[in-house]
């Protein structure tokens, strides 16, 4: 009893209810998901929040210790140069203001005076003046004790510093209000800073310019007090994505903040780099993204302080908050699989066993009949109806197609099938390699074996088959005993010349060892003609008949070449195109320059010797049949005589070198015309 596929389906119907489980579970899931991701926008916000507050606090003390200082310059509490007091001031606002890191102030003639924290529990003060010895670097080191400072040490340090050629001085000594600037230059310090800086004036005359300038480590210890969800962390990026703040605790001005460390600094600089760097996506407002870094997905939100183009980055873990919803989750899976499972294990079953399996079958026998490998398709019986009507439509196909193949190229077939060429007549140019290939003396073996020649010809025919697909080309036709192939269509090749080249030597070796003897017993050669160019391929012919074949310049060339090496006793001669193509791959030595007949142009042809990689360096007789050739053309005859001669004598004996020594010899031994140009005529088919 045969089952129909309505029945077969209506099983598959079934099990989808188990399937519509798992889709509202996922969608269970999905919201889930969402709205753990607004939780991570919430945290967010509150970070964003805090660590704006915190650098706002900290802008507004160093504008605030400024505006100090300044008004006690300016109302005449004390001068500028009076060091004892000024000492005291910066001092006293470092002290009070333990955001603050420096208060420097630069004088007009190149002096300098700074107040530098030293973490918590001390600072130091610098001065630059003539009054020092050498002009040196005078560091004063204070340590901080209950309600006082106490003086530690005095060094003197070696320095060419000067305030006038850096840019918090020269930006603003001329300029009448106070701004914000990045500083990297601080005597004693490589770290970046920010500075409120301002020009001074005293009784209407300017005194220097006076900052106030903090370090992102105390932002990074600020950071280090955030615990932005769990195993979350806050940084604060500059506005090229920088990382220029990071979480901890102990970070100050004596203790650095451990840049570069941990998978979430990571996160929050490949974020930085991807979402700031590029200035289409620098905008204002919060931007978010996800970054899975070493299979771990991250949820990364960056959002504006309005400071310098800084931005807080907070990076949780996703895990941080899917991991109840995944525990949950799971849960539920075990307990949806336990009712499924064995109504779904009985379904595949069946399903594999009435439907799949035979689908497969002759979905593989279709494959085979695409291949046209109809030998191994058969009928295979199945139990619904309209499978075991498929199968034996399909193995009747098989068995037609078996007896059609013989009469058509099969591998021409895949190819044409694989490339999805119509079959309608029409073509298209291509830049191919044509091969036409002959063997010598095929006229005489006919007469001598009579029909027996198809028997004795296969073997050659079959190797030369194999040698042209192995080499990518595509069998055109046979034709007596030559063949035609190219290369480049229908697939495309773009090393279709050089394949060409090593097909036509294999050929040649190959009709070499095979011992193939004419009438007259003597050894058969095979003659290979092999140009590139552009050529029309397609369906040639009618709608009732068509052949996939290349037309043009470029075929009939090859032909004419093939049928050239009888003069020169070669046996693999080349169109320039070809040897353009191969270029530094094939190794050959340029000819003679043809005329052909039928043809405007004029033709160098070179013989193809070998493959590059296959001997390594040329032959010293190709040089020295090319030096004879340059001075045949040049009218040199006698030059050109003797270096034939040479290169005819180094190889052992050379039909090329003896044609053109005969041909040089007639040359000299007559006068030789103005338009003589020492092109071969060749009228030859």
């Amino acid at each position: 009893m045969r089952v129909s596929v309505g029945i077969a389906v209506s099983i598959l119907v079934a099990l989808s209810i188990g399937v519509s489980t798992f889709v509202v579970h996922s969608l269970w899931w999905t919201t889930a998901r969402e709205n753990s991701r607004m939780l991570a926008a919430e945290i967010n916000s509150q970070i964003a929040n805090t660590v704006r507050i915190e650098v706002g606090v900290t802008l507004r003390s160093a504008e605030a210790a400024w505006a100090a200082v300044r008004t006690i310059f300016i109302q005449n509490v004390i001068q500028t140069r009076q060091a004892d007091k000024r000492e005291f001031v910066f001092l006293s606002q470092l002290q009070a203001q333990p955001n603050i890191s420096w208060i420097t102030f630069g004088w007009p003639d190149g002096n300098f005076f700074a107040a530098h924290r030293l973490g918590d529990n001390g600072l130091e003060m610098m001065e630059i003046n003539d009054e020092i010895q050498d002009r040196s670097l005078r560091k004063d080191r204070y340590k901080f004790i209950p309600g006082d400072i106490q003086f530690e040490n005095r060094s003197f340090f070696p320095t060419e510093y000067d305030p006038r050629d850096h840019a918090w001085y020269e930006n603003f000594i001329h300029r009448d209000t106070p701004d914000w600037i990045e500083v990297r230059d601080l005597p004693g310090s490589d770290k970046t800073v920010y500075a409120f800086a301002g020009a001074i004036d005293v009784n209407r005359r300017r005194q220097g310019v006076l900052t106030v300038a903090i370090e992102t480590d105390r932002l990074s210890r600020f950071l280090g007090s955030l615990r932005p969800g769990e195993f979350g962390a806050a940084f604060v990026l500059s506005a090229d994505g920088k990382v220029i703040a990071v979480p901890d605790p102990e970070a100050d001005e004596v203790t650095p903040a451990r840049m570069g460390e941990g998978e979430l600094y990571d996160v929050a600089k490949m974020s930085g780099e991807t979402l700031l760097a590029v200035s289409d996506t620098n905008v204002a407002g919060t931007l978010t993204t996800r970054v899975v870094y070493d299979d771990v997905p991250y949820a990364v939100a960056l959002t504006p302080l309005g400071f310098y183009g800084w931005r807080v980055a907070t990076v949780i873990p996703e895990s941080a908050f899917l991991s109840s919803i995944d525990k949950t989750l799971v849960n539920l899976l075990y307990a949806l699989l336990a009712v499924v499972v064995v109504a779904t294990g009985l379904a595949i079953w069946f399903v594999r066993r009435v439907v799949a399996n035979p689908l497969a079958r002759v979905a593989e026998d279709l494959s085979r009949i695409e291949r046209f490998d109809v030998e191994q398709v058969s009928s295979r019986p199945s139990r619904l109806k309209e499978l075991n009507n498929l199968s034996a439509a399909t193995a009747n196909m098989a068995a037609g197609l078996s007896a059609f193949r013989k009469y058509v190229p099969t591998d021409l077939v895949r190819m044409l099938v694989a490339a999805g060429i119509k079959t309608q007549p029409g073509g298209e140019t291509k830049t191919i390699s044509v091969l036409f290939c002959d063997v010598s003396g095929f006229t005489g073996l006919t007469e001598k074996h009579g029909p027996k020649i198809v028997e004795l010809m296969a073997p050659f025919f079959s190797a030369a088959s194999s040698t042209i697909e192995r080499h990518h080309g595509t069998i055109d036709k046979f034709i007596g005993d030559a063949v035609m192939a190219f290369w480049g269509a229908p697939r495309e090749n773009p090393n279709h010349a050089e394949d060409a080249c090593r097909a036509a030597l294999e050929l040649v070796d190959m009709v070499e060892s095979a011992g193939l003897h004419s009438e007259t017993n003597d050894t058969l050669h095979v003659r290979v003609g092999l140009n590139s160019g552009e050529a029309l391929v397609g369906n040639i012919g009618s709608e009732q008949r068509l052949n996939y074949t290349a037309i043009g310049d470029v075929v009939n060339v090859a032909s004419r070449l093939e049928v050239a090496n009888k003069a020169y006793g070669s046996a693999i001669l080349i169109g320039p195109e070809t040897r353009r193509e191969a270029g530094d791959a094939i190794i050959v030595r340029e000819l003679d320059t043809l005329e052909i007949a039928g043809r405007s142009e004029e033709l160098i042809v070179f013989e193809l010797i070998a493959m590059a990689d296959s001997i390594g360096e040329a032959p010293p007789w190709i040089e020295k049949y090319e030096t004879g050739l340059a001075h045949y053309r040049a009218r040199r005859m006698p030059e050109a005589i003797a270096a034939f001669e040479t290169a005819d004598k180094i190889r052992g004996g050379d039909l090329a070198s003896a044609l053109m020594i005969e041909r040089a010899t007639v040359a000299q031994e007559s006068p030789i015309s103005d338009d003589w140009s020492g092109v071969a005529y060749m009228d030859e088919k």
